[in-house]
């Protein structure tokens, strides 16, 4: 029995006893089409506060949603919290408030496709993408295993790049290559270093940081410096775009992720201004909505 003609039982699709998705606390009118994310709570208001006004607020765990028009159109900002598992149930609830009837739990024939923005910081790992900079992630490379349990498509190219990471570097895994949504990228990013993105599946070891314990992974950050394949460099890390990319895929959501550059790995220096940097990006991307 195809899933669109199946019920969704009450054990796999959570609602509160409001109606709302069970970890965001959201309904569906609750949200606009256009959804702008950040990993940061504190990060929402700093972008709310651009809007004209705000008629949806709400504030469940490390979720926070503020809904309300900018320039007459309806935009969403929603914290998400840090890593893929985070963006895994995020992609997933956002995509039941609009392409399932949570009443009847059936999927919907019709199906709206959202617009995500995910506007995050990030650490360069080219000495020449300078501190201030915003990146557009073109590609994001998972080194997370949340794809290992969804049937994710990839293009030649992709499983090229998969495949190449995975013998040049010596991973003990295969990371997944996904693309984000070119579209989005010409309406937001047409200005910006363009950039290849790893998703790290943690801070410290996995970003190749060492405190007190050994890394498993020797010299990662500086295998990944000099990694290229044909002319595919490795730009930035972060924590959350793979994620992204991939659900966007699996769902049939237009998804992109800018970066505020405000480190530089290589040159091992850090921004004074990270605060602006960031408020420069979130202006942009509200001015290009």
């Amino acid at each position: 029995m195809e899933i669109a003609a199946m019920r969704i039982p009450e054990s796999e699709l959570i609602l509160n006893k409001d109606g709302s998705v069970y970890h965001l606390n959201l309904k569906p009118g609750d949200i606009g089409d256009t959804i702008i994310t950040v990993g940061d709570p504190g990060r929402v208001h700093k972008i709310s506060k651009y809007f004209d006004d705000i008629d949806f607020e709400m504030n469940y765990r490390e979720f926070i949603t503020h809904t309300g028009n900018y320039k007459g159109k309806r935009v969403t900002v929603l914290s998400t919290g840090m890593g893929t598992d985070n963006i895994e149930i995020v992609l997933t609830e956002l995509d039941a408030l609009v392409n399932i009837d949570l009443k009847n739990r059936l999927v919907k024939r019709n199906k709206r496709k959202l617009k995500i923005i995910r506007v995050g910081t990030s650490g360069s790992l080219q000495e020449d993408i300078p501190i201030g900079s915003h990146l557009v992630s073109e590609y994001a490379i998972g080194f997370d295993a949340l794809m290992h349990f969804y049937n994710l498509e990839q293009t030649d190219f992709e499983y090229s790049i998969s495949l190449a990471l995975e013998q040049q570097i010596k991973l003990p895994f295969r990371p997944y290559c996904v693309k984000g949504s070119g579209i989005m990228q010409e309406q937001f990013a047409f200005d910006m270093v363009v950039g290849n993105t790893i998703t790290c599946p943690g801070f410290y070891a996995p970003q190749g940081r060492q405190i007190r314990l050994d890394l498993k992974i020797k010299n990662l950050m500086e295998d990944l410096n000099y990694f290229h394949y044909k002319d595919f460099w490795i730009t930035n890390f972060e924590m959350e775009t793979a994620g992204y990319y991939a659900m966007g895929r699996l769902f049939d959501h237009d998804i992109l992720s800018v970066n505020a550059i405000i480190a530089n790995r290589i040159s091992n220096k850090f921004a004074d201004n990270a605060d602006k940097v960031v408020d420069q990006l979130v202006r942009k991307i509200l001015d290009r909505i």
